[in-house]
């Protein structure tokens, strides 16, 4: 059960970080008039933090230490990067579908597997 509320917790934080992210893009592009590389680095910056303090302290309520789970966060984040993309370009060689569709695959696939690895490797406290 108590994956189960994690798990549902990983999502109303992924949906702030989206919000987030795609807030900061918009108020940076449209309203200060930055470039759009720029803007789009700096949403996602505050959208990988946003996740990373929400899932730390709320999601996992994790006593591993910051800087610990910080690195350990950023190399998971990577490796679920690499796999994902992997995977959808995989696909896109093997199924005759719309590409944007195993994008789609490889974000459900990225969100399970992120989920799993930030629940026992990133956010386990090691410290015990």
């Amino acid at each position: 059960m108590e994956t189960v509320k994690q798990a549902i917790k990983y999502g109303i934080v992924g949906i702030s970080n989206t919000l987030i992210t795609a807030v900061v893009i918009w108020i940076m592009m449209k309203m200060c008039g930055i470039s759009d590389v720029i803007s789009n680095a700096t949403g996602y910056v505050a959208g990988v933090l946003n996740s990373f303090i929400w899932n730390k302290q709320w999601t996992f309520q994790s006593s591993a230490g910051w800087v610990s789970s910080g690195i350990r966060f950023g190399a998971v984040f990577g490796v679920c990067y690499l796999l994902q993309l992997i995977l959808v370009l995989s696909l896109n060689k093997q199924l005759n579908i719309d590409p944007y569709y195993n994008q789609l695959i490889g974000m459900a696939f990225y969100t399970v597997i992120n989920f799993v690895m930030n629940k026992y490797i990133t956010f386990k406290s090691y410290d015990k």
